[in-house]
C-alpha cells in the first residue's frame, strides 16, 4: 500500500540530507517509523529552500518521498484569507496525491492536514487521523471542528487516534477513537540508558525542554530558582527551545539577577537536546495544559526524575515513582520538590531507574507497531506493504 501523509509541518530543502529535506521535532522520526509499515510513503508538506537551518533532523527512509508544497504564510485571520488563494494553487496537488494513494494519514490540528482529511473522506480513501494537540481542551472554533469531525467519522476504515492517555477512552460519543502516545525515542536510544546518581550536591542542574509558550511553566521554574539557591547555591537551569515567551523569560531572569544561573539554548537538534538532558539532574515541567509531551519521555529516557503537574497523561507517566506530581503549580512547590530530590540520593536513584523503565514502553517501534495493528484490523489486510 502507498500512504499519503498530508501535513502542515514545514520542511526545508537542503543538500545535506538523504532525500533532500530536513525538518524539526519528532516529525521526521515518526515519518520514518510509519514508512516501515507501507510499501511507499509520500509526505505532502509545505517546503522552502534555506541555506542555514539549525536544530533540524534529516528526513530519511528508503521508501519515503517528500512532495513539496508552497508555504502558507501568516497567522490568524491573515492566514485564513491567504488559505483561499493557496488552495486554488496547491489544492489540486493535494487532491491528486490523495487520489493516487491507497491510504491517507493526516496529523491535526492544522489547516493543511484538515484539507487532506476532507479530500480523503470525499474520495472514500482509508483514512488514518492522529490528533496531536490537547484533546481535553477546545478553545477555538477550529479545535471544536476537529474533535467533532473525528467523533463523527471514526469507525470502519477511518482510524482515529487522540494523542494523550487516560483511564477512560477519549470520547464517550464514539468509542472508535483510541489513545496513542507520542514519542521520538527509538529502542537504540534507550539501549545504553543507565540510572543516574546525584553527585553534584549543591550544584544541581535543572532543565526544561519544549516550545516556550504561555502555560508551559518555564516562568515558574525560573521564579523557583531564588528559593532553590538558598539550599543549593550552585544550582542552575537550562532552557531548551524557542517560542513567543522567550523575551519575557529573559526579562524575568534579568529582574531576578539570575543571568549567571539560567542558560537559554534556543532551538537545537535532537542530538543536542539529548546531550543537554544527559548532563542534567532534574527535569522541571510545571505545565498548565498538555497533550502528550515528548520532552518528558526524552528526559525520562536519560534517567532524569521529572517534576511536573497532574494534567493530561502526565499522572500515568509518573505513577511508578519516576518523578513528583505537584499539588500546586507555584515556584514554592517546584523549589520544595527540587530540594526533596536533591537531599535524598537514594530516592533520586530509584526515581531515575523508574524513569528509564517507563520510557522503555514508549519507543518509536512500539508506537509504529501499535498503529500498524490498528490499521491492519480496520482495513482488513494482512500486510500494509503489499
Amino acid at each position: 500500500m502507498q500512504l499519503a501523509v498530508i501535513s502542515h509541518k514545514l520542511c526545508w530543502k537542503v543538500r545535506d540530507s538523504p532525500i533532500g529535506f530536513v525538518t524539526d521535532g519528532g516529525f521526521p522520526l515518526q515519518m520514518e517509523a510509519l514508512s516501515d509499515l507501507f510499501s511507499a510513503t509520500r509526505v505532502v508538506v509545505p517546503c522552502e529552500i534555506v541555506k542555514d537551518v539549525s536544530g533540524v533532523t534529516p528526513m530519511s527512509a528508503r521508501n519515503l518521498t517528500v512532495v513539496p508544497l508552497g508555504v502558507l504564510r501568516g497567522t490568524g485571520f491573515l492566514r485564513k484569507l491567504r488559505m483561499i488563494t493557496w488552495l486554488l494553487s496547491k489544492g489540486p496537488v493535494i487532491w491528486q496525491e490523495v487520489r493516487k494513494a491507497d491510504a491517507v494519514h493526516t496529523p491535526i490540528p492544522g489547516d493543511i492536514g484538515t484539507v487532506g482529511m476532507v479530500f480523503a473522506l470525499v474520495q472514500r480513501k482509508p483514512l488514518f487521523v492522529r490528533h496531536c494537540g490537547n484533546w481535553f481542551e477546545q478553545r477555538t472554533l477550529a479545535e471544536h471542528f476537529w474533535k467533532w469531525a473525528m467523533e463523527r467519522f471514526a469507525g470502519r476504515r477511518n482510524v482515529m487516534f487522540a494523542t494523550g492517555g487516560a483511564a477512560a477512552p477519549p470520547s464517550a460519543k464514539n468509542r472508535n477513537i483510541k489513545w496513542i502516545f507520542s514519542t521520538s525515542l527509538s529502542e537504540m536510544d534507550l539501549r545504553d540508558s543507565k540510572p543516574k546518581t546525584l553527585t553534584r550536591g549543591e550544584n544541581v542542574k535543572l532543565v526544561t525542554v519544549g516550545r516556550q509558550e504561555l502555560g508551559k511553566g518555564t516562568d515558574i521554574v525560573i521564579e523557583s530558582l531564588p528559593l532553590i539557591l538558598e539550599r543549593f547555591p550552585g544550582a542552575s537551569l537550562d532552557v531548551v527551545g524557542d517560542g513567543s515567551q522567550i523575551p519575557y523569560l529573559r526579562r524575568r531572569v534579568a529582574q531576578l539577577t539570575l543571568q549567571s544561573r539560567v542558560k537559554f539554548h534556543g532551538k537545537v537538534s535532537q542530538n543536542q537536546v539529548s546531550r543537554i538532558l544527559k548532563g542534567s539532574d532534574i527535569f522541571c515541567f510545571p505545565t498548565a495544559s498538555e497533550g502528550f509531551p515528548k520532552s518528558v519521555l526524552e528526559a525520562m529516557a536519560c534517567g532524569l526524575p521529572v517534576i511536573t503537574t497532574p494534567v493530561s497523561v502526565l499522572p500515568q507517566l509518573i505513577q511508578n515513582d519516576s518523578g513528583i506530581l505537584l499539588d500546586h503549580r507555584t515556584p514554592e512547590a517546584v523549589a520544595e520538590a527540587v530540594i526533596r530530590l536533591g537531599t535524598n540520593r537514594v530516592r533520586y536513584g530509584a526515581m531515575s531507574l523508574s524513569a528509564i523503565m517507563t520510557a522503555q514502553r514508549y519507543t518509536l517501534e512500539n508506537w509504529r507497531d501499535h498503529i500498524g495493528e490498528a490499521l491492519r484490523s480496520a482495513w482488513n489486510v494482512e500486510s500494509l506493504r503489499s
